[in-house]
């Protein structure tokens, strides 16, 4: 029997060195490369640097972004395609795209002057094919009162003292701008209070946060979602509030949630429908409303509005882009459509454009290479723009170039 036994293990031994090895299982693909944000543009492909607005307004922003570098000057230096871009050339980008649109010369010459002094880089997009999505934002004025009232009993709250914040980048070079916003309890760092626990709860009642008190609750929330804007109080006067903090719950649309539960149909949701839906539905504000976790606190500043930069915003000018992705203050070019509206904000035509921008903003929603926000101004007119404007179109940076070349 056990002779029977070495003589099969024999048997399967020789077999196995008889046999065809079995091939060593193939290695896993190599990860693809991430796709850069910025890629030059070969002079080919530039595209001609037609600006449908007046100069005034385009000085007016350069200036700002020329003010926030004169603080910014020990930055360290940001990646546009293969290039590592300093804070002094972007400055410089700038100075020189100015002194070349003040000159007194034919469109043309400009034209030949602007892609002889600039190297131009494209945004890849949110799909590496250079696709990004435009959208609008503006400045509103709602009514209000400096203390509480019947009809005034929305409160605008300034940051609060326990809100604790956390710039990840001090802790580790791989989240160079991601923040952390909380509150200390029992010694532990727990999130801070979510738009419901604010609004409904009144978990910041009582601690004189106040800045005013508003009269609508919707006009509020977006008031929120644009991040400054003016309460007109009962003397006529404006106060101006801008951005603070914000208590670092995560940022959800509403658009998507009313499209989600079947509230709004996607071939009908717009800025305005969301806007007349929950008129319409006062009993679901609470439940439609608190979806969006995010809350933020205001300031109150002198002028208005101010960007992420310290800077005011110029109207058309002024963009927000993700600084994870694009340099702040930087010279940029957009090529999309803008909607022509009609007395009531209906949209009568869509227009192409393009025009000179500068990188003086953030928004919550604005991430990634594929995302830009403009400020479309203050007021009624501003708010209809930019609540009609989601279209995509080109985004390009401007970098004036080194005399040894790039």
């Amino acid at each position: 029997m056990v002779r029977r036994a070495l003589l099969f293990v024999l048997a399967l031994l020789l077999l196995a060195g008889c046999a065809t090895p079995l091939p060593k299982p193939a290695p896993p693909p190599a990860a693809k490369p991430p796709v850069p944000a910025l890629v030059l543009v070969p002079p080919e492909r530039v595209p001609l640097f037609i600006d449908d607005m007046d100069l005034a307004s385009l000085e007016a922003a350069i200036e700002k972004s020329l003010r926030y570098y004169e603080r910014a000057a020990g930055d360290g230096p940001r990646r546009m395609g293969d290039a590592m871009v300093t804070v002094p050339e972007l400055r410089d980008t700038l100075i020189a795209l100015r002194e070349i649109l003040r000159r007194d010369e034919p469109d043309s010459l400009k034209q030949v002057r602007i892609r002889e002094t600039f190297d131009v880089y494209q945004s890849t997009g949110r799909d590496g094919k250079n696709t990004v999505l435009f959208t609008g934002y503006f400045e509103p004025i709602i009514s209000g009162s400096l203390t509480q009232t019947e009809k005034n009993r929305y409160p605008v709250y300034r940051a609060p003292a326990d809100a604790v914040v956390v710039n990840l980048g001090r802790f580790s070079q791989r989240y160079p701008y991601e923040q952390l916003v909380g509150r200390l309890k029992n010694g532990e760092l727990v999130p801070y209070y979510s738009r419901n626990e604010i609004d409904q709860l009144g978990a910041l009642a009582g601690r004189g946060l106040e800045i005013a008190w508003v009269d609508d609750r919707i006009d509020l929330f977006f008031l929120h979602t644009q991040g400054s804007g003016k309460i007109r109080l009962p003397d006529g006067s404006l106060l101006q509030i801008g951005y603070a903090l914000k208590n670092g719950r995560p940022w959800q649309s509403l658009a998507r949630y009313l499209r989600e539960t079947e509230r709004i149909s996607p071939a009908e949701i717009s800025y305005r429908s969301i806007k007349q839906y929950l008129r319409e539905h006062p009993g679901e504000l609470t439940e439609i409303l608190g979806h969006n976790e995010s809350f933020i606190f205001f300031r109150e500043v002198t002028q208005g509005p101010v960007g992420s930069l310290g800077e005011i915003l110029t109207a058309g000018r002024s963009i927000a882009t993700d600084a994870a992705v694009f340099p702040r203050g930087a010279l940029a070019f957009i090529r999309a459509r803008k909607p022509k509206l009609d007395k009531d904000g209906n949209v009568e035509a869509w227009i192409p454009f393009s025009r000179f921008v500068v990188s003086q903003d953030a928004g919550g929603m604005i991430k990634g290479a594929g995302r830009v926000d403009l400020f479309c101004g203050s007021g009624d007119q501003a708010e209809m723009l930019a609540g009609s404007l989601a279209e995509r179109g080109e985004l390009y940076f401007l970098v004036k170039k080194r005399a040894t070349g790039r």
